[in-house]
């Protein structure tokens, strides 16, 4: 038999088959029943996972866009405390400096003596035989003249050393090459005190042995030379000692001023006009008479 006449046959008893099969599912209705139990099971089977994917997909997403939303926000609020912080720090600087210049402007100039004031821009306090000094921003085209005191309200910081158009240094009271004339506060015993470099006490010399002065006494500028008004607080005395061999108390002191913290100066000018002081102490015994000049 022929290749087309078997598909002919084949084609012929399938029809017939799928007639007997659909006329008896008509008079039945067994294959529809069949059809229906069994469709809904099988989709549901094949429809399942695609949910579960669904879904997982769907879930990833939204967690995805969740912590993408909540790593900007995180990254929002790191930003705003970042700048509130800086505002803070900012603020807090100003309100400190603020504190410092009402000091500044609350101090009272002594008589025919005028101050302006001045910022620090820069320290160096070496050991011994370096300079101690301040640079502040201001120098001779603001009139700022070598030894100019410079003070605080608490007390004397140094004086004027060198000048520059717009910057001038200032020698510490502390440097071992600081010299100024003071007198004691309540027993009025003179001396005059040098520094011996930052850190270290400073020393009053030429204190003669039967001079009143006690430990913890202020010691105030006494005005010899000219150079720093009378009267200006310089240091306390932190101890008397007195000596067999030497003609002189030993007697050490400590500055009233912490100049690694200064941030701002006042700088004292003799009014125009103004003579030189009147009522000065009597000028100390021997060696420190012939010292006032480098004061």
């Amino acid at each position: 038999m022929r290749r087309p006449q078997k598909i002919a046959i084949a084609v012929v008893a399938g029809l017939f088959l799928y007639l007997s099969i659909y006329t008896w599912n008509l008079r039945t209705g067994h294959l529809d029943a069949l059809s229906s139990y069994t469709g809904l099971d099988i989709s549901g089977f094949i429809l399942r996972p695609g949910l579960w994917v669904s879904d997982q997909v769907v879930g990833f997403w939204e967690r995805y866009i969740y912590l993408v939303a909540l790593k900007q926000r995180n990254d929002d609020l790191h930003e705003e405390a970042d700048r509130l912080r800086r505002e803070n720090m900012l603020m807090s600087a100003r309100a400190r400096s603020a504190g410092r210049l009402e000091s500044l402007l609350g101090f009272r100039a002594p008589e025919q003596w005028n101050f302006s004031g001045a910022r620090v821009i820069a320290q160096r306090m070496g050991p011994a035989g370096v300079l101690a000094t301040l640079t502040v921003d201001r120098g001779s085209a603001s009139g700022v003249r070598p030894d100019m005191p410079v003070v605080m309200p608490e007390g004397v910081v140094g004086r004027v050393l060198e000048t520059g158009a717009t910057t001038a240094s200032v020698l510490l009271l502390t440097d071992a090459n600081s010299r100024i004339a003071v007198i004691g506060d309540e027993n009025r015993s003179p001396g005059m005190l040098s520094g011996q470099g930052y850190g270290q006490p400073l020393i009053l010399r030429f204190v003669n042995l039967n001079a009143l002065i006690d430990s913890g006494e202020l010691l105030l500028s006494s005005g010899l030379s000219g150079l720093y008004p009378k009267g200006l607080p310089v240091a306390r005395v932190t101890k008397v000692q007195r000596s067999d061999i030497s003609l002189f108390l030993t007697v050490e002191a400590e500055p009233l001023v912490d100049v690694a913290g200064v941030e701002e100066v006042l700088l004292l000018d003799r009014a125009v006009g103004a003579g030189p002081e009147e009522g000065r102490d009597a000028p100390v015994d021997g060696e420190a008479k012939d010292r006032v000049s480098g004061e």
